[in-house]
């Protein structure tokens, strides 16, 4: 079991989106994936997969990729057995250029709460250093605040 479980009410669902940032933000591809069931169905941009192994792969080169990556997430809808978020995080690439991403991700849920389906939409904007916002984990005086839209 994975609590919180469906069906979800504003304060389960708040807690599964902040246990996802939490475990996002550790850049742990291993401690990431056991959030999604064994045959989790992924759409991550243009990238289609299953399961836990394809998941941890997937994150590990993301990380590679990703240089110091920090994450937002916010709680948009709930449903039942699915939540929807909005996100932002930045990275940079080897080269030394900053980012910031935006998406939206659809998450479902098995009755043990473990997520079986996600599909993430995200667009990058190039950013300047100075222009940063998000710097590791979030505080715990931060928990819960919404995100801006810029």
């Amino acid at each position: 079991m994975r609590p919180p479980l469906p069906p979800f009410d504003e304060e389960s669902a708040r807690q599964k989106v902040q246990a996802a940032e939490d475990a996002w933000n550790s850049r742990d591809p291993e401690r990431v994936a056991a959030a999604y069931s064994e045959d989790s169905q992924w759409r991550n941009r243009d990238e289609f997969f299953s399961g836990r192994a394809a998941i941890a792969e997937f994150l590990t080169r993301k990380w590679e990729r990703e240089i110091e990556y920090a994450l937002r997430k916010d709680l948009w809808a709930f449903s039942g057995n699915r939540i929807a978020v909005r996100f932002q995080y930045e990275s940079r690439d080897a080269s030394g250029q900053w980012w910031r991403s935006y998406g939206n991700e659809q998450w479902e849920f098995d009755d043990e709460g473990y997520m079986r389906r996600r599909e993430a939409s995200i667009n990058d904007v190039a950013i300047d250093e100075s222009e940063r916002r998000i710097f590791g984990p979030r505080p715990e005086d931060e928990r819960g605040a919404p995100i801006p839209l810029q």
